[in-house]
């Protein structure tokens, strides 16, 4: 889409400039009004114009990509306090079997400011190359200089795959380097393949709540783009034998890219275990019959050393947080053992924690869901079943 002013319908009253929210994309040049190479087509400025003359016009589509040209499998590595992210390890044992299919190579992106060092974990786990961009304006992830960096590298060397972790920074990021290099991005994936005719990348989400899995292909633009979702993808046993190539490149930001600056990272301590992270976790739903019983979970998480979850119904009804929900729209959960109080087994929930390596479901209603994907399931009354199994555990761990 692309932003269409009609002069002869402008009749230059400024309220599109008083609408636009970027400083410069729309400017007065003899009374009307004119678009500027800093507009981002929001759209909010067509909302605003009362005389009709500014509209969404369908941008050609652009002619002449050659698909051929785009070769390879990228992935973005996000990383913390020189440690590489556990999303971005998942994605580079999954990419290393995406560009085996295609017989093609696996590289790290890498920006960041003198972190070199964690090509190391990108090799490690598959990727062949690493492309490092490097420098002090890259020190904390902003969205402008680390878009621009990418766009660049994208421009220049033409990736045929490129996917990111559906992190915060995943999440803003990805949308606006799509929007860079004109082409589509599928979001939150829970599943990656190579359609072995046609060579596409298969992009698998959930849609409609949950209730169906879209399959989304890129066929006529590059490169084809997608964030997934942590712990969906299973990561490879790293070789720390494996080397590769890094390839420096210097990117051209400037201070129009550097949006807001990162002043102080203040960390917050809790006493909680972050659900991505956990081991184990113990997970309450409705069945736990209100808030009030909620300190059930918590103390079986603790006692289990893990962390305390909950279903999408107990976090609408208000009786817990919502950073402990797990499921589509909480968070995706793989640990090593999951336990399901009172959750009946919604696909919704279930999109968020099958993966788990051992699943044990304790629920009164036989015919629960939730039974089907359980290693374990036990019918019986939680509030019966939980004071037991504390005890039971509280004695074995103490031996």
């Amino acid at each position: 889409m692309a932003i269409n002013i009609n002069k002869d319908n402008c009749v230059g009253c400024g309220l599109c400039l008083d609408s636009c929210p970027y400083p410069g994309a729309i400017v007065m040049d003899g009374g009307i009004a004119v678009i500027t190479e800093k507009c981002v087509e929001c759209g909010a400025c067509v909302d605003s114009c009362n005389a009709g003359a500014i509209e969404f016009e369908e941008a050609k589509r652009e002619t002449g990509i050659n698909v051929n040209e785009f070769k390879g499998v990228w992935v973005f590595v996000e990383h913390r306090k020189n440690r590489v992210d556990n999303v971005t390890l998942e994605l580079l044992s999954e990419g290393r079997k995406l560009a085996d299919q295609l017989g093609e190579e696996l590289a790290g992106v890498l920006i960041g400011d003198d972190v070199e060092n964690l090509a190391r974990d990108c090799f490690a786990y598959g990727a062949d190359k690493v492309y490092y961009v490097d420098g002090a304006v890259y020190e904390h992830y902003s969205t402008g200089p680390y878009t621009t960096a990418f766009s660049q590298l994208i421009k220049r060397y033409k990736p045929n795959i490129v996917l990111f972790g559906a992190t915060h920074d995943g999440r803003d990021f990805a949308a606006r380097v799509a929007v860079r290099v004109y082409t589509g991005l599928t979001a939150d994936c829970t599943e990656l393949s190579i359609d072995t005719e046609t060579r596409l990348l298969n992009q698998t989400r959930p849609a409609f709540g949950g209730n169906v899995m879209a399959t989304i292909l890129t066929p006529e633009h590059r490169p084809q783009m997608a964030t997934v979702r942590p712990n969906v993808m299973k990561k490879v046993v790293p070789d720390y034998n494996r080397t590769g190539e890094i390839i420096r490149f210097d990117a051209v930001v400037t201070a129009e890219d550097i949006l807001y600056q990162v002043k102080e990272v203040v960390e917050h301590t809790a006493k909680t275990i972050n659900l991505e992270e956990a081991d184990i976790i113990v997970s309450g739903g409705r069945g736990i019959g209100g808030p009030e019983h909620y300190h059930l979970i918590e103390e079986l998480a603790e006692i289990l050393g893990g962390a305390a979850g909950a279903s999408r119904a107990v976090v609408d009804a208000g009786w817990v947080p919502h950073y402990r929900q797990v499921g589509q729209t909480g968070k995706t959960v793989a640990p090593k053992l999951y336990i399901a109080c009172g959750i009946s087994g919604a696909i919704q929930h279930l999109a968020g924690m099958q993966t788990s390596d051992f699943i044990v479901a304790i629920n009164k209603d036989p015919e629960a869901p939730i039974f089907r994907v359980a290693n374990i399931g036990i019918c019986a009354d939680l509030h019966k079943a939980l004071p037991y199994l504390k005890e039971r555990f509280r004695e074995l761990l103490e031996k």
